[in-house]
């Protein structure tokens, strides 16, 4: 895996593109990012030709692989026929029926084009429903780059008060309207939301698997005492799935825990590999776009995104889906974990469904990525044919293999040698004893 091309390639972007790459994170790869020519199932080929093996899958959309035929064949008969029509057609109601179908609280939609965009509209259903206009949102979680969520993401964050920019450039006056809390934490958001009324409480903001800062579960009576006290105090319940949703489960995190918000945000997984989001939920909240809640966008439910989104959902609805993900998550977890914790500095991975995380014992992990020996696997492993992200999430696709595993494997244990040095190899052969 010589990366020369990409090497080039990426200084030529950085004369032309703010920061070389059209996502700021994707920057962080080592030793720089990878310039793909072609993807196809479970893996990538770059600019040299050589193969990599994708536990990227496009930072989560590809539950279903790069290039599923289903989708790309769905997106190729609507692509000849129209793009952009500036109208109606009939993918914007197929599509939504088989959303809705899919999601235990869905009965209405609105189509948007981001994960952040799609935010910002809950965010506005929310503060029109209750004529309120403060959101609760938990420390380390993101929500998208908007000057009015990007806040909050450390550790040292939650104390339950307002929350202070975290860029340059951006608005502080704005972040009046958002409270921090502590993920998990049942008696300060009890609290909190006690004070709902007093404290002009809106909203809920709640990615369930803090998809973004290390891949937590949320405890049942966390989500119950959430669920109860925004009834109680006229608050919006809402979802961040942008990740979480269809890769867990069909029925996103509502079926996946049991606990129904009053909206959810989808993104990712949705379309296979196309750009498309939705505000999914309770009727009476979206219905607000016919008095006076203004939502807009040129490309909301365009024709190519939306047969992605409908080719996508058929899929997803066969069972067989999610327990092939869970299979080979489930392997993955067990082969790499396993060497993970024997490492020279031991780590382990966190898992739910078919996205995982490397923890490293005694750090954190966040949006900008974690601490440990991950930074030295990255490289490391994608010079061995592996390519991850360096936040240390790892996706899971139906496309990857038993054997991709075992070549992922063997890649790992050949990095961690390389990270032990000849010295402690040597000492830990000896310590296995004699060998027949």
């Amino acid at each position: 895996m010589g990366l020369e091309s990409s090497r080039i390639a990426f200084e030529r972007a950085r004369r032309s593109i703010g920061g070389g790459v059209g996502s700021g994170l994707r920057a962080a790869m080592r030793p720089h990012p990878l310039f793909v020519s072609e993807a196809r199932g479970a893996h990538v080929w770059d600019l040299d030709g050589d193969r990599y093996i994708d536990y990227v899958m496009a930072w989560g959309p590809l539950v279903l692989g790069h290039g599923d035929h289903r989708v790309v064949d769905a997106v190729r008969d609507v692509a000849t026929r129209m793009q952009i029509v500036g109208t109606s057609h009939v993918l914007e109601y197929a599509a939504a029926e088989a959303v809705l179908e899919a999601v235990p609280h869905g009965e209405r939609l609105l189509w948007s084009n981001t994960g952040t965009e799609a935010v910002q509209i809950a965010l506005r259903l929310a503060r029109a429903a209750t004529g309120r206009r403060r959101v609760v949102k938990f420390a380390k979680s993101y929500h998208g780059w908007h000057d009015t969520v990007y806040a909050g993401l450390s550790d040292t964050d939650g104390s339950g008060l307002a929350a202070a920019p975290a860029s340059r450039g951006q608005s502080p006056s704005v972040l009046d309207d958002l409270v921090v809390a502590r993920f998990n934490d049942v008696e300060m958001i009890d609290r909190i939301l006690a004070e709902a009324v007093e404290r002009d409480i809106a909203a809920v903001l709640l990615d369930p698997i803090m998809s973004n800062a290390g891949v937590e579960s949320p405890a049942q009576d966390f989500l119950q005492t959430l669920r109860s006290r925004c009834e109680q105090q006229g608050v919006v319940l809402i979802y961040d799935e942008v990740i979480a949703g269809f890769r867990i489960a069909r029925g996103g995190a509502a079926e996946f825990f049991g606990v129904r918000p009053d909206l959810s945000v989808f993104g990712k997984a949705m379309a296979g590999g196309f750009t498309q989001s939705a505000v999914v939920g309770r009727a009476d909240l979206i219905d607000q776009v016919t008095d006076g809640v203004v939502h807009a966008g040129t490309f909301n439910g365009n024709p190519v995104a939306l047969a992605a989104v409908q080719a996508t959902m058929g899929v997803l609805a066969d069972p067989s889906v999610y327990q092939a993900l869970e299979s080979v998550s489930a392997q993955f977890e067990l082969v790499i974990g396993g060497l993970l914790a024997s490492a020279p500095q031991a780590a382990r991975l966190k898992r739910v469904g078919s996205l995982l995380q490397f923890v490293p014992d005694l750090e954190v992990t966040g949006l900008h990525g974690t601490g440990g020996l991950w930074p030295q696997i990255l490289g490391g492993m994608l010079a061995n044919g592996v390519m991850f992200m360096p936040s240390g999430k790892i996706f899971l696709s139906t496309a990857h293999r038993q054997a991709d595993i075992d070549a992922t494997a063997d890649a790992l244990e050949k990095v961690l040698r390389q990270l032990r040095g000849p010295h402690e190899t040597e000492q830990s052969h000896a310590s296995l004893g004699p060998t027949s």
